[in-house]
């Protein structure tokens, strides 16, 4: 069957597998990062970010290009370990809290998100190749 496609101002939808209609705008991811983890962290390729801070062992902000419009957008974060590192467990830092701290989370904002990766001791250590997906609104 022939696709169905709908295309209006700042709006464009296509039929799904189905008939529901699918959103474009909202269905496509607005900013994703990969890094080296290990040695000295850099972006190794990015869509809408333009910097990673190394904030220590396994601890890294990655801050947004074009920000997004609310701290409402969803993450999907992947730590891709070494050999030495298998069984790496990832936490955006959005509920993990500083210094163990239950009283003094880390929040993601509109521009930026801090994520965290630990083996499953809850030590913490530097992946080889993790990433962060971002989907939601743009301002």
């Amino acid at each position: 069957s022939t696709p169905v496609v709908s295309a209006s101002a700042n709006s464009m939808t296509i039929r799904g597998e189905g008939t529901a209609q699918t959103s474009i705008q909202q269905g496509l991811a607005k900013a994703w990062c990969n890094w080296n983890g290990t040695g000295t962290a850099a972006i190794g390729d990015s869509l809408n970010t333009t910097s990673l801070t190394d904030n220590g062992t396994g601890n890294y902000t990655i801050t947004i290009a074009n920000d997004m419009a609310a701290t409402t957008y969803v993450c999907s974060y992947e730590n891709n370990p070494d050999n030495a590192n298998i069984g790496l467990g990832g936490w955006l830092l959005g509920t993990f809290c500083a210094s163990g701290s239950s009283n003094n989370p880390l929040t993601k904002t509109a521009t930026a998100i801090r994520v965290n990766a630990n083996d499953m001791q809850g030590t913490s250590r530097d992946p080889a190749q993790p990433g962060i997906i971002f989907h939601g609104d743009l301002a």
